[in-house]
């Protein structure tokens, strides 16, 4: 497999230097913007989301992503004893994998271990942690940019040589889309999602303050570890039910499960803003994550103090560990076949 990478761009607009990693290799930011003032900024590095301005009623920009100002926080941020993730893109299996053991075609794989004896997010160096291709950019309308990765054979031990695109695109319709594409040279597994933390009110906001929808009647049934036991745990009665709508907790860390739909399958609302931004996906999960890796002791954008509920995620993809639960949607990406996953954020102020 060979990925094309453009090197150089001649509109100066469109790209700008983001630092330079150890080796010297630079890191480039791109900016993709619509006709309503929406802007989204981002890396080669991780593939990440960096800044997500939306256009708000009172004619401001509100950044609704947490990040760094730096390359270097980035870097530094990934040393961290729980890596924040900002913004990044996660693979090439996102959640945990029990014990970081699997079994495919009657062989045991065993991935590197980065999580209380689990492997969390692809392992030791994940894809947020690698240098992507910058392949395409499109301009006008629908602006879009598709960064390219070859993950190697045995990449943290997974098997087979990965090939993945993924392309964001800013849409008219203030949406930022997501879609992935991943072939491979033998049969592996994967599960890929995007890690942004969101608040509504900013990224130097609390987002106890908004409020929640999620279109699950049903969660997945964790242990102290959070790996999935395989059964699941019904959301009528639960504080965890927001199928009427909630404020968000102070503290979750818990994978929905959803119904393929052309609706929203979860939804966050700012009253300071009147912002709502919805949730579109194709994927049988969403995982919803606020906590402690968002630490005080983290500074970010514009030199603010995180705290734990600084942002809250919504990580949609395949169920965590279901490598090994017989029963969870397919997580094996066959040779021959093409992995692909949608994923839609969409912003609409609410009068």
């Amino acid at each position: 497999m060979e990925i094309k990478h453009i090197s150089h761009f001649q509109n100066e607009s469109v790209s700008k230097s983001f630092g330079l990693m150890p080796d010297k290799e630079e890191i480039l930011s791109f900016e993709l913007s619509n006709k309503n003032g929406m802007k989204v900024q981002v890396i080669n590095y991780g593939a990440t989301v960096t800044s997500l301005q939306i256009p708000v009623s009172n004619g401001q920009l509100v950044d609704v992503v947490l990040g760094f100002d730096t390359l270097e926080s980035y870097l530094a941020s990934y040393n961290l004893s729980g890596a924040p993730y900002f913004g990044t893109t996660v693979g090439r299996y996102a959640g945990r994998i029990s014990k970081g053991i699997f079994k495919l075609n009657d062989k045991t794989y065993q991935l590197n271990i980065n999580n209380n004896g689990n492997t969390l997010h692809g392992g030791i160096v994940g894809f947020g942690q690698k240098v992507w291709n910058v392949t395409n950019i499109t301009s006008g309308d629908n602006p879009s940019i598709t960064l390219s990765l070859l993950s190697e054979d045995l990449d943290e031990n997974f098997p087979g040589e990965l090939h993945v695109d993924l392309t964001y695109t800013l849409t008219e319709e203030n949406e930022l889309k997501l879609e992935y594409k991943a072939t491979t040279t033998e049969d592996t597994v994967i599960n890929l999602t995007h890690h942004s933390y969101f608040n509504l009110d900013g990224h130097d906001g609390n987002v106890l303050d908004q409020t929640m929808f999620i279109d699950a009647e049903k969660m997945l049934e964790t242990d102290s570890d959070n790996i999935p036991s395989g059964n699941f745990t019904a959301l009528a009665d639960h504080d965890f039910d927001f199928r009427t709508t909630k404020e968000c907790p102070a503290i979750i860390d818990n994978s929905f499960v959803v119904e393929p739909t052309n609706n929203a399958v979860a939804k966050l609302y700012s009253a300071k803003n009147n912002l709502q931004m919805s949730v579109y996906t194709d994927q049988p999960s969403v995982h919803v994550y606020v906590g402690g890796k968002c630490s005080d002791a983290l500074t970010g954008k514009e030199n603010i103090k995180y705290h734990t509920t600084s942002g809250i995620c919504f990580e949609t993809q395949n169920f965590p560990d279901a490598p090994n639960q017989q029963h969870f949607p397919n997580s094996v990406l066959k040779k021959g076949e093409e992995y692909h996953q949608k994923t839609v954020y969409k912003f609409e102020t609410i009068n």
